[in-house]
């Protein structure tokens, strides 16, 4: 069983994501979109993200929750 999801910002994720090598490459309104090698992930910066958006990016982000967590 995975760990309880933490219930954070969309900056934080941003900031988390460029800890992993992710880079900003582009942002359209309140969604920022960070890309490393072939993987693209949108971000949406608001105050605080759902659990199943947050597991979406984590998904796309080709992380664990494990890793994300390490990364916060």
């Amino acid at each position: 069983m995975s760990p309880a999801l933490p219930v954070v910002s969309g900056p934080t994720v941003v900031k988390a994501l460029e800890g992993a090598g992710f880079v900003r490459v582009s942002q359209r309104g309140s969604h920022v979109k960070l890309r490393r090698d072939q993987m693209t992930v949108i971000v949406p910066l608001h105050r605080e993200l759902a659990p199943g958006t947050l597991r979406s990016v984590i998904r796309q982000a080709n992380l664990t929750v494990e890793e994300f967590i390490e990364l916060l």
